[in-house]
């Protein structure tokens, strides 16, 4: 079955639309890095429409420019898209296919024994529906020590609350934290009168 991660880039504040202003003075070697893991072995790389337009509009010129960022930009080429979008717009890049049901085609991509891995690259919405579907193995934060204080965060307002396991964390030279979390289950049922025993003594 293959594991489905989504790898964000996320404020203090949990804002997940970067703001270059605050994004980029984080980014380092250590965060160049940590990116590049998230892509390694990737089968099918997922986006929303938003992020694919991006995507599209920047990195196929990038690969053409032959900078120091093209061999990135040719891995983004060559591995296989799938883009969650209903419009029928040419989507112009190489190697990508579209979809208008994103939690069917993860369903069927889970089940293929061909896919090991497939990265979700930002698409908060698409993120939120595999987690509503229970789809998504892991949710990947490098989380940035600033407070955005404005944009779409990740998670929006809802009655209820999603509880997460965290599986690894490291801390970054410029005080980004590298987070992995995966879906999970309170640790169990308690109230106040359980959470005293656990006070320190006076």
């Amino acid at each position: 079955m293959a594991t489905v991660v989504s790898t964000l880039f996320i404020s203090l504040d949990g804002v997940a639309e970067i703001d270059p202003e605050w994004h980029f003075p984080y980014f380092d070697d250590r965060m160049g890095a940590a990116v590049g893991e998230d892509y390694e072995d990737v089968d099918v790389l997922l986006l929303g429409r938003v992020t694919y337009d991006s995507f599209a509009g920047a990195w196929p010129e990038r690969e053409a420019a032959g900078g120091e960022d093209a061999p990135f930009a040719k891995q983004l080429g060559d591995v296989r898209k799938l883009v969650a979008t209903r419009g029928e717009q040419d989507l112009g890049w190489r190697n990508v296919e579209r979809t208008a049901d994103v939690v069917g085609a993860v369903r069927a991509l889970r089940d293929d024994a061909a896919v090991g891995k497939v990265l979700v690259a930002g698409s908060v919405s698409v993120v939120r529906q595999l987690l509503d579907a229970g789809l998504l193995d892991e949710l990947r934060l490098l989380v940035h020590p600033v407070a955005a204080r404005k944009g779409e965060r990740l998670f929006a307002e809802a009655d209820t609350f999603r509880p997460f396991a965290l599986l690894r964390s490291e801390a970054l030279p410029t005080g980004v934290l590298r987070v992995v979390y995966a879906p999970a289950d309170l640790p169990g049922a308690a109230t106040y009168d359980d959470a005293k025993d656990h006070l320190p003594d006076a």
